[in-house]
């Protein structure tokens, strides 16, 4: 017995039979000259008599809806711009067009060419002329008014999601102007925009898991990086002063509402400026992204209303902690007991190890924001450059809007001594065979050929995406995010 599915399929495989009978092809072809319906929309409008000749248009899109009533169709066609009406009356096309008008189905791709005008009761209508068939949908299309009410299927057939859920597509598209944006104001500002390997033979520039591949021709493996830094580094030391790349990361590590394996970062190094630099830079430029989308310097963010409006706050690392855990993280006696009294196992661990954990589990929660956390403990920063009145501490700052950080900064470390010690300290005890025990020995070197002072940063596309557009998850913001592969029937029925 066949599922309704089946029966779908059969239907639609027919009706594309009896569109090639008709002499057309059932996959379309080039279709020129259509405008935007948005464009069509905003054209003037004469009403009156409904097939009374107005400027002519011609547009493309999906089918929507199909209504018939006697000898007239209509249809709702919507494109990436919006969505129109077409009336088709048996009378004003040829038989071969009306005879298309049987051949039609949700989902459908059709090209229209017509008259632009209303209704009697003045809804925007185009109405046609000739129907162009420019791709069948052998598929059925979800419920017009419900959409996809299964998440795990909307996740796994995202095109579809993109299709009936206006919110994720305006995401997307929000997305895609704050990106813009981003590239516009750094360029303003001088910065130049670059590219560094995204293969590269030694996992560096962050404490993280790497994926792992294999370059046949050479017979070596190799890392999708964990993050833009040691690149962008030697390029300072070429002589570049002020450099940003926005690109994909790879961190073989978790899924989580915040965190997806392969995720998109803004990283950038402005020579001779430090930390300080950094973080009048992150606050103007995330301001003015928030003024881009133009609902005021207060938004509702989840049940939370964040205000934006500058300044904002700074506190120092060692204040927090004293204000939520009541102890000084220096004080590795009261650290540890702390920890315990917060079911944190500290059995083999160093302090800042035990402070690093603390500060994730109890503090971050707290950090509604926007608020700037600068002066880390310096074990936590092994790229960071150190206070001179106080080495214990390094130049560091994370901004962190509703718990969540969404900016890491430093002052740039550029000794390559020190560099080399806090590497070592870094990697020592982590067996050889791992990936991550591997010094990058090519970077140490260009430090000591001379890097400027610089500050560096870097922004979390994805999470700053998802702040500023109020969703719930990263997944919101990532046209494909990572899934588990779907098992197929016959694995499902063991």
């Amino acid at each position: 017995m066949s599922s309704p599915l089946e029966k779908f399929e059969a239907d639609r495989a027919t009706k594309l039979k009896r569109i090639e009978a008709l002499g057309l092809d059932p996959w379309g072809s080039r279709f020129d000259g259509h405008q935007p319906i948005a464009s069509v929309r905003s054209l003037t409008v004469n009403e009156g008599d409904p097939f009374q000749v107005g400027p002519r248009v011609r547009v493309a899109g999906r089918i929507r809806t199909i209504r018939r009533m006697g000898r007239i169709l209509f249809l709702d066609l919507t494109d990436a711009s919006g969505k129109i009406q077409i009336l088709v009356g048996q009378k004003q096309v040829d038989d071969r067009t009306w005879a298309l008008c049987d051949c039609l189905d949700l989902g459908d791709l059709l090209g229209v060419d017509g008259h632009f005008g209303a209704t009697k009761t003045g809804e925007l209508t185009i109405f046609a002329t000739h129907l162009h068939f420019l791709a069948k949908s052998l598929l059925p299309h979800p419920d017009k008014w419900a959409g996809i009410a299964d998440t795990e299927f909307a996740l796994r057939h995202r095109y579809l999601d993109l299709i009936y859920n206006p919110a994720l597509r305006e995401r997307a598209l929000w997305r895609i102007r704050l990106v813009a944006h981003i590239r516009e104001h750094l360029n303003h500002l001088g910065y130049v925009e670059v590219e560094t390997p995204v293969l590269q033979a030694i996992a560096g520039g962050a404490a993280a898991r790497p994926f792992i591949t294999h370059h046949n021709a050479l017979d070596i493996d190799l890392y999708l990086r964990i993050a833009l830094e040691l690149h962008l580094k030697r390029l300072l030391v070429a002589g570049f002063e002020k450099i940003y790349e926005i690109g994909r990361v790879f961190r073989n590590e978790g899924i989580s509402p915040k965190h997806n394996p392969e995720f998109t970062m803004l990283e950038l190094y402005h020579a001779y400026g430090d930390y300080g630099t950094m973080m009048e830079l992150t606050e103007a430029l995330i301001l003015s992204c928030v003024d881009l989308l133009g609902r005021g310097r207060q938004l509702q963010l989840g049940d939370s209303v964040i205000d934006f409006t500058p300044p904002w706050k700074r506190v120092s690392y060692t204040e927090l902690f004293r204000h939520y855990l009541g102890v000084d993280w220096q004080d590795t006696q009261g650290v540890f007991q702390v920890a315990q009294r917060h079911g944190i196992d500290i059995a083999g661990k160093e302090r800042d190890v035990v402070v690093h954990y603390l500060f994730e589990e109890v503090i971050e929660d707290q950090l509604q924001g926007p608020v700037f956390v600068y002066d880390y403990p310096a074990s936590l920063c092994p790229l960071t450059k150190r206070k001179r009145d106080n080495p214990e501490i390094a130049e560091r700052f994370e901004l962190y809007i509703q718990g969540m950080e969404l900016a890491n900064a430093y002052t740039e470390l550029n000794d390559p001594v020190t560099q080399e010690a806090t590497f070592r300290r870094q990697l020592a005890g982590l067996p050889e065979e791992e990936s991550m025990a591997r010094m990058d020995e090519d970077f140490l070197q260009a430090l000591k050929y001379g890097m400027p002072p610089a500050g560096g940063l870097g922004i979390g596309i994805d999470r700053l995406v998802m702040v500023l557009t109020g969703s719930r998850t990263i997944r919101d913001v990532i046209l494909f995010p990572l899934l588990r592969p779907e098992k197929r029937a016959s694995e499902r029925s063991m």
